[in-house]
């Protein structure tokens, strides 16, 4: 079977592109510090940011292909550790094209919906980038290094998403279930706007760009939600106690990192390719079952 190196397996998208991909390739997956186990999958600590480790793998695996998900993916620790995080979520993802090129090996890279400034949604991929947080930032300067190292890779612009917790992750969705089940107050923003998928959706998604997609592309739902709206849509779905949901605005709540309002992807290139996201209900409904 051809080789598959999945960086960050034990993230939330990681681990789902594993358990996707491992009854086709011969999947390696890395971690640093969670320690994670994925039947099937042979899992190597790494440090991303050291040249020569990485060098050191793609050496002594001779790879067939690169998942790079591995990031620090929270824009409020990112825009307070600017120094820290560039080095993970840019240095390492440009060091991780070079090598995709030096071997002549598809290459796909997880961006996200977060390089926009959320003012003149849907966002197709040629639309220009303005982010507003140095998150965004960093995914930006991250396509453009790859891009110019490996003109090859596939940047995949990714959306909000959700989905069952894995043994080392969680998706947002977890703290919201927790605290409506408790009785307490979960206020979620009536005016930020996003295209969720769940995890599962997002991995086949991967895997297609891995494929197909040369440059960018946005692997976005079909619908356009708020925040509160998808906590309603939980709510009911997942018949969740509903009395604590309540709307707020994005100005109530001060965070480090600032937000775009309305972050919509136009995954349309994706969809013609096959791309095939299920209604934001019926992937709730999935989960209820177990099959997300």
């Amino acid at each position: 079977m051809r080789k598959l190196l999945v960086t960050g397996a034990s993230g939330f998208l990681g681990w789902h592109v594993c358990q996707l991909a491992k009854s086709e390739w011969e999947v390696f997956g890395t971690y640093c510090s969670h320690v994670v186990e994925i039947p099937d999958v042979t899992l190597l600590k790494v440090d991303l940011t050291n040249f020569q480790d990485v060098k050191g793998i793609f050496n002594e695996l001779q790879l067939a292909a690169v998942i790079h998900t591995a990031a620090q993916s929270n824009p409020n620790y990112c825009q307070t550790h600017p120094d820290e995080t560039d080095l993970i979520n840019v240095t390492a993802s440009c060091t991780i094209a070079g090598l995709c090129a030096d071997y002549n090996i598809p290459c796909a890279f997880t961006s996200t919906d977060l390089v926009f400034d959320g003012l003149n949604p849907p966002y197709g991929e040629t639309d220009a980038v303005c982010p507003v947080s140095y998150y965004g930032d960093q995914k930006v300067r991250a396509e453009e290094g790859m891009l110019a190292r490996y003109s090859q890779t596939a940047v995949c612009r990714m959306p909000l998403m959700f989905g069952r917790a894995t043994p080392t992750a969680s998706s947002f969705i977890q703290p919201f279930i927790k605290i409506l089940r408790e009785g307490k107050e979960l206020r979620l923003f009536t005016d930020e706007f996003r295209t969720p998928v769940s995890g599962n959706t997002a991995a086949k998604g991967l895997l297609l760009a891995l494929e197909k997609v040369q440059g960018r592309i946005h692997l976005g739902g079909k619908e356009r939600v708020s925040r509160y709206d998808f906590g309603r849509l939980l709510v009911e779905v997942l018949q969740l106690p509903e009395i604590g949901l309540k709307g707020c605005r994005q100005a109530d709540v001060p965070m480090a990192a600032p937000r775009p309002s309305d972050v919509s992807l136009d995954s349309s290139m994706a969809f013609g390719l096959g791309y095939a996201p299920l209604s934001l209900r019926e992937e709730l409904e999935a989960l209820t079952e177990g099959k997300s």
